[in-house]
């Protein structure tokens, strides 16, 4: 052969659409190249047909062939969307349809980027397949344990105006509890901390109405012009709903965002934990208003409400601490005091109605992006005195943001160090923080608020820095019990799980709906545990507090809110290890779930296999075994690497041979033709290769290696070939 020297990189493009062949839209150049040796290896790769093409439809009616697949590699409708679209049948996202991509940190969904990609598939006539519901891996964990954090109370900073003397000496003089459902009593003890006592509430039997259970407080004077803010402690012994309306306001049932959930409602509703309920108002229409608890709409629930942390209070009183904040609440409507810097960032006065609970006015700082460094962008209060060196200081505030991102507030001297209040995660929902750092200099003058990790607007309110040892304020923290936190954990999970379902149901019909549930060590036959480890950021395992039952609820609310015909499945990795007992472990825990009630469709199997140490005696042995169950199998997640012999390291892409590389082929035929052999033609699902071309150095996902079908320029490799051959054995 004659060697020519022509450009690269026209000569490597050229070959890369020849070797394509059928399998992309692609339309070859205009022109000829010289043809490398290593090309002419590969030409017989040109006869084979797409993937799809050999999969025999007439003993295999319902078998999907299928391809894991980046969403936004999809949409985009490049060579990724027309590889898929005709060499398979169906596509799974490899990432955005998890926990971690779509809620966010206020625990809504962010649904765009799925819907979006269904419809793209569903336009291309390419089913979808699910992946994942219930895992323990790429969650929202910072969002999850927030729920199951301890509640902190910390009292207001100001005098309390409302009089508790009637609920503390259990006489209830100046309250009116007329309307009194099933009953209204002071119960000794069984507040927040064990010594306080909560005012018990009961709906009766016919409860239906708001005002079917009321309590009404005593008259409560005010300050023409001032706001004020109520605030208490609620649970029930069920689920249950409720309301604060007024007398004394120009609209006393006002739709408030009551539990800073992100949106106003009519009613706030209760549960088994304690939960804050909190409001401002100052509609005032004479000079004293009184607050209305109703709680009648659901029948037979007991609520209580914690008797030491019932609060109404002038936000403009006299505070019971000294604040060096000046312009705190920003009532006057300017942000004197307030400065900062950054990135084409601006700091004004919010509109009216924007602050706190959709009153008054809040600071508002907006940054039109993200950047390289938290500082970028800064809120800056100078203090008219340098702080103590030594002293505790609390920073007191209610902040939002018009997007999701991180805040970062800090005391900071001259030559920029500080003492930092940690991190903050923002909502789009007002959230209430009580923080404390110890100065340690001398030269702390300046209160910074770093916003370059949040794109948007930031709202703050209500700023508050004092001298905690001087507050006279006392926190009180309250933990959740192990009973509270399988309840907030299981609302959570059906929460997830309805959304996404809700927003994918009309065109996903199947899913991967609890994945990877066995242990790996020491005993593959029991759950896994986040207990005893270091968890990463992205990790929570749901059975460590629903425990056994974990799948048998996500299955349930899989069931409650898809398709009656979607097909469920429980998938796990290493099911296809020698000894089997992963496999034999999953099978037997299968059964546990299906004897609690719930129907589980099909087992699915990842192997993410590496000749060399994956032996084809063990997948059988595994396809043997799950074909037994009678239940659907699928390939779930298949692709390969290579481990020569004696080591204990997978080769990188760039080192692998020729031979290696048609061993690997001899590899995919074995296993795929094992799966046609063994599993019966009605239990075939599919199989789904995870990986469409070698993996690019960077990637988290088994970077450097030869683990797909098609090179990472969109060459067919010899593993194409050995897959074909794999499925053309389902014609048999």
């Amino acid at each position: 052969m004659i060697y020519m020297k022509y450009n690269y990189k026209h000569i490597l493009a050229a070959i890369t659409l020849i070797l394509l062949g059928s399998c992309a839209d692609n339309s070859l150049l205009d022109f000829q190249v010289a043809e490398p040796e290593s090309s002419a290896q590969l030409k017989y790769l040109n006869d084979y047909d797409v993937l799809k093409s050999y999969v025999d439809r007439t003993t295999n009616p319902n078998f999907k062939l299928g391809a894991g697949v980046s969403v936004s590699d999809y949409n985009s409708k490049g060579v990724v969307y027309r590889l898929a679209n005709s060499n398979f049948d169906e596509i799974t996202a490899g990432y955005e349809m998890k926990h971690m991509a779509v809620v966010q940190a206020d625990g809504s969904l962010a649904l765009d980027n799925v819907t979006n990609f269904l419809a793209t598939a569903k336009a291309a006539g390419t089913s979808v397949f699910g992946h994942t519901l219930c895992w323990h891996a790429n969650q929202n964990a910072t969002y999850l344990n927030s729920l199951i954090a301890p509640l902190i109370v910390t009292p207001p900073a100001f005098a309390n105006s409302l009089d508790l003397t009637g609920l503390k000496n259990s006489t209830f003089t100046g309250w009116d509890k007329s309307k009194s459902g099933a009953g209204i009593s002071i119960v000794t003890g069984a507040g927040m901390a064990s010594s306080t006592n909560v005012v018990q509430l009961v709906s009766s039997s016919a409860s239906s109405a708001a005002t079917d259970l009321q309590l009404i407080t005593p008259s409560i004077p005010v300050v023409s012009g001032h706001k004020y803010e109520v605030v208490l402690y609620i649970k029930s012994d069920v689920p249950g709903e409720g309301r604060i309306s007024f007398e004394g306001l120009s609209n006393n049932t006002p739709t408030m965002d009551w539990m800073t959930t992100g949106s106003k409602t009519a009613t706030f509703k209760t549960a088994v934990f304690w939960k804050q309920v909190r409001c401002q108002v100052s509609d005032f229409t004479g000079s004293s208003f009184k607050v209305h608890l109703d709680l009648g709409y659901k029948p037979n629930v007991t609520y209580s409400v914690d008797v030491n942390n019932i609060y109404v209070y002038d936000t403009q009183g006299s505070p019971s601490i000294v604040n060096l904040i000046s312009n705190s609440d920003f009532e006057t409507g300017d942000i004197n005091g307030w400065g900062g810097w950054g990135n084409s960032s601006t700091r004004t006065i919010s509109a009216k109605g924007e602050g706190f609970g959709g009153t008054g006015y809040a600071l508002k700082e907006t940054n039109p992006s993200i950047t390289s460094g938290y500082w970028g962008v800064q809120f800056a209060y100078g203090l008219a005195a340098a702080l103590d060196n030594g002293t505790q200081y609390t920073l007191s505030f209610d902040v939002k943001g018009d997007n999701t991102g991180i805040i970062r507030p800090e005391l900071q001297s001259p030559d920029y160090s500080s003492n930092g209040f940690g991190m903050i995660n923002l909502t789009t929902s007002w959230k209430h923080y009580d923080l404390t750092t110890t100065c340690t200099a001398a030269t702390r003058k300046t209160l910074i608020i770093s916003c370059g990790e949040m794109a948007g607007s930031v709202y703050l309110d209500n700023i508050k820095l004092y001298k905690t040892s001087g507050a006279s304020l006392t926190s009180l923290t309250v933990n959740k019990t192990a009973a509270e936190k399988t309840q907030i954990v299981g609302d959570a999970l059906e929460s997830w799980i309805s959304g996404m379902l809700g927003a994918t149901k009309t065109y996903v019909n199947a899913w991967d709906v609890v994945n990877e549930p066995m242990s790996d060590w020491p005993d593959p036959t029991l759950l896994k545990t986040g207990v005893g480890k270091t968890l990463a950021s992205d990790e929570f395992y749901w059975q460590d507090y629903l425990g056994k039952d974990y799948a048998v609820k996500a299955i349930g609310f899989a069931r409650k809110y898809g398709n009656a015909t979607d097909k469920l499945f429980i998938n796990d990795y290493g099911l296809e290890g020698a000894d089997q007992k992963k496999c034999l472990g999953l099978i037997e825990y299968i059964k546990y779930v299906e004897s609690k009630g719930v129907k589980v469709d099909g087992i699915g199997t990842q192997m993410h296999v590496t000749l060399g140490s994956t032996t084809i005696a063990g997948i059988r042995a595994m396809l043997t075994n799950l074909a037994a169950t009678g239940k659907l199998i699928k390939i779930s997640e298949l692709d390969m690497g290579i481990m020569p012999a004696g080591s204990t390291t997978s080769l990188k892409t760039a080192d692998v041979t020729n031979d290696q590389l048609k061993q690997m082929s001899d590899f995919y035929k074995q296993i795929v033709s094992a799966y046609f052999e063994l599993i019966p033609a009605a239990q075939r699902y599919g199989i789904t290769q995870w990986a469409l071309t070698d993996s690019p150095t960077g990637s988290s996902w088994r970077g450097g290696e030869p683990i797909g079908l098609w090179t990472l320029d969109y060459s067919r490799k010899h593993a194409y070939a050995g897959f074909a051959d794999g499925l053309s054995t389902s014609k048999k």
